[in-house]
């Protein structure tokens, strides 16, 4: 059993006792206020300024740079959202075989749902350009490109993309050896997504030795994060949860890794999981 929801929805239940009610797949009632104006919005560990950048490598080549960050507050339709970026670039083989993807979530700061989500990606031959709005309140997305008219509904007041999801996990009390389903993908066939919380590990990496958890997300549609992927993604074990380490699959090259090499954070405590002469 979750032991414990994310922080932030924990939150979303104390802030108005008069609210509409949903539950996700682990039986887990959230309460969403219907109004935020003056209230604050709940703890969470990442915030504006927090900038984490990789290398990358292409199967077994490293190939270039990612980086991860979380931008200065924004606003979409009115609402406070933290804008959220992955952006990965690399290429191998004398620039034949590239990865040029960008990933960006807006996501409310209240509850973390995704208000927006872009996606620009260039591997090796396949390329894809979405821009999605997504309308927790009434529970539908559209694309919003020209000339494109493609829309659906989400089956969750609080909708997550692949990006806000790597944010989401970071709010969660992860168990080890447990398995965890939600149904917050903004598009219903993505769902369930399965979070498997897989073992803690000492992981080095060019930023250095951490103490880490290790998790596997897998959402049912294709991406990062895909059934077929496999991915694994390491979080510092602390409070924090940085990602110190993601490995996914694409096409022809097998595998795509980010190890950390540099974190700028302001809020962070030092890491705390960092392994210090055996410590």
């Amino acid at each position: 059993m979750l032991r414990r929801a994310a922080a932030v929805l924990v939150a979303c239940v104390a802030l108005c006792a008069d609210a509409a009610a949903a539950q996700n797949s682990d039986g887990i009632t959230i309460r969403m206020p219907d109004s935020l104006a003056t209230t604050e919005p709940p703890d969470v560990p990442f915030g504006p300024g927090e900038d984490l950048y990789y290398q990358v490598k292409l199967g077994i080549f490293s190939v270039g740079e990612a980086n991860l960050r979380v931008l200065p507050e924004d606003t979409v339709r009115g609402r406070r959202t933290y804008p959220v970026e992955l952006a990965i670039n690399g290429s191998a083989f004398f620039g034949r075989a590239k990865v040029r993807d960008l990933f960006q979530s807006w996501m409310d700061v209240y509850t973390l749902s995704s208000l927006r989500f872009r996606k620009d990606q260039h591997e090796l031959s396949y390329k894809s350009k979405k821009w999605y709005e997504i309308y927790p309140e009434r529970q539908e997305w559209d694309r919003a490109e020209p000339d494109i008219d493609e829309s659906g509904p989400t089956i969750s007041e609080l909708p997550l993309d692949e990006i806000a999801f790597l944010f989401f996990i970071r709010t969660l009390d992860l168990e080890v050896g447990k398995e965890y389903t939600f149904d917050h993908y903004f598009k219903e066939d993505g769902n369930p997504v399965v979070l498997r919380v897989l073992r803690r590990e000492v992981k080095e990496v060019p930023a250095g030795t951490f103490r880490t958890i290790v998790v596997q997300p897998i959402i049912q549609t294709d991406g990062l994060f895909s059934e077929g992927g496999e991915a694994e993604v390491y979080l510092t074990d602390d409070d924090e949860k940085h990602i110190v380490h993601l490995r996914s699959s694409i096409p022809v090259m097998g595998s795509l890794t980010l190890n950390l090499r540099q974190i700028a954070d302001p809020s962070s405590d030092g890491l705390a999981s960092r392994v210090d002469n055996g410590g």
